[in-house]
């Protein structure tokens, strides 16, 4: 039986977040302490807990079209799904934190911050829902990140396929839901979006960083080699790819140019 970390330390906070079953937590966690475990063994949780407040369901609703969204309740509904992602992706990160413990200590305190960022993303969406009067809980969310990120055996797999693959990804489909709002005059949410897009351009930046660290390079070739199957890089990117923040996270225009075929 995997043993929890010791307690009043940075990896406890990690295990603690992504077991809490407490909305309150979920949304609000304590800050870390900034002692670390010395010589921890890895840690592969291998699912979350999750609030009695939240229905996880096995398929995803249909999102809203972008006509949809000038009605107030179908943004709120997006809103809601972006939060569980944010959550998910905050979760994620504590999981690596605890899977990979014999990588550099500046990749580890990486992971945190990051970690911390998401958590601040996923605050913005839900005081945005609070603001509308929606309760996170009031729509059906599926785990979707926890179905394929854990798969990776090896830190340099976490960053190609939670960083530069699945968060690369979102590059583009932020870009497309900014424009999609912008329709509705909604600026409250146009002002969270942009802010959140610019900020995972830093996490997309550390991924790619990290992948060139751990495998020597960031050619196409070498990163798909690194996405565990059955992940494929169809699954990375939006119909329309944001090239300049991509190219601002440090992806080669070579690699965005084979990505853009898939």
């Amino acid at each position: 039986m995997m043993q929890p970390p010791e307690p009043e330390t940075v990896e406890r906070w990690a295990w603690d977040y992504v077991l809490t079953s407490d909305l309150a937590h979920k949304l609000r966690p304590p800050t870390p302490s900034q002692e670390w475990e010395k010589d921890p063994a890895p840690r592969r949780l291998a699912h979350p807990q999750r609030p009695p407040e939240l229905q996880v369901i096995a398929r995803a609703v249909k999102a809203p079209r972008r006509g949809a969204l000038q009605h107030p309740a179908r943004r709120a509904e997006m809103f809601h799904t972006f939060l569980h992602h944010e959550m998910q992706a905050a979760e994620l990160f504590a999981w690596a934190l605890l899977a990979f413990p014999n990588t550099p200590a500046e990749f580890r305190h990486g992971l945190l911050a990051i970690c911390l960022e998401e958590i601040k993303h996923l605050q913005l969406y839900h005081g945005y829902l609070r603001n509308a009067g929606v309760r996170f809980g009031d729509h059906p969310v599926r785990d979707w990140f926890w179905e394929r990120v854990p798969r990776c055996r090896t830190a340099a797999q976490f960053v190609a396929v939670m960083g530069m693959g699945l968060e690369g990804g979102n590059l583009d489909h932020a870009a497309r839901y900014e424009q999609w709002f912008a329709d509705s005059g909604d600026t409250a949410a146009i002002a969270i979006l942009k802010l959140v897009r610019h900020e995972e351009v830093g996490h997309v930046r550390f991924a790619t960083h990290w992948f060139r660290h751990f495998t020597g390079n960031v050619d196409f070739e070498t990163w798909r080699a690194h996405l565990p199957s059955p992940l494929s890089p169809h699954l990375m990117h939006g119909a329309q790819l944001n090239m300049q923040d991509r190219q601002s996270a440090g992806l080669p225009l070579a690699f965005m140019e084979k990505l853009s075929r898939w």
